[in-house]
């Protein structure tokens, strides 16, 4: 377990969750903001994705009241990720953070603000981050109104940043300062 408190679980991702991972990959309202519809996931792709890959990202799955409702991710941006960041000190701890709520019945009732507000908490006190960053496509407002909300600021403007339904989009990378 990463972590709990009330109602939120963060927990390794286990076998198991493939089915979770599958189903909410393969809905075209959260491939809207995840993954593209044009990049849907059954098993096998679930498999190669998020299974046996990267020691350095840790994946979790997200309970809410006892239900798996979403999936998140942190690790340690590297040095030549910091440079594209324009990041250039190698003495600060830079984690990045991915998540997605994936029952949408789940959306609009303040879980994804309780999430990243625990996910911050966390990855400063646990594992001693000093800057935390996501990069959200620049028209995903609900999800930097979210980020801003716990903290996060808008640092940089990436434009033709991330392939998503077949075009580059633009990105915002947030970032949060520990200190």
């Amino acid at each position: 377990m990463i972590l709990q408190n009330e109602q939120l679980v963060i927990r390794k991702l286990e076998r198991k969750d493939d089915v979770y991972l599958a189903k909410w990959l393969s809905d075209a309202n959260i491939l809207t903001y995840y993954e593209g519809k044009d990049n849907p996931f059954d098993i096998e792709k679930v498999h190669e994705k998020f299974y046996d890959i990267n020691e350095e990202e840790t994946r979790c799955i997200i309970e809410y009241d006892g239900v798996s409702i979403g999936y998140i991710q942190f690790y340690p941006i590297e040095h030549e990720s910091r440079g594209a960041y324009d990041y250039n000190n190698d003495e600060e701890v830079i984690y990045g953070l991915d998540q997605f709520i994936g029952e949408s019945s789940y959306w609009d009732k303040g879980i994804g603000t309780k999430l990243i507000l625990a996910m911050k908490e966390y990855l400063v006190n646990e594992k001693k981050v000093d800057i935390l960053v996501m990069d959200p496509q620049a028209w995903n407002e609900r999800a930097i109104h979210c980020y801003e909300k716990c903290g996060f600021k808008k640092v940089r403007y990436l434009p033709k940043h991330e392939m998503h339904e077949g075009e580059l989009r633009d990105c915002w990378l947030v970032e949060y300062r520990a200190h």
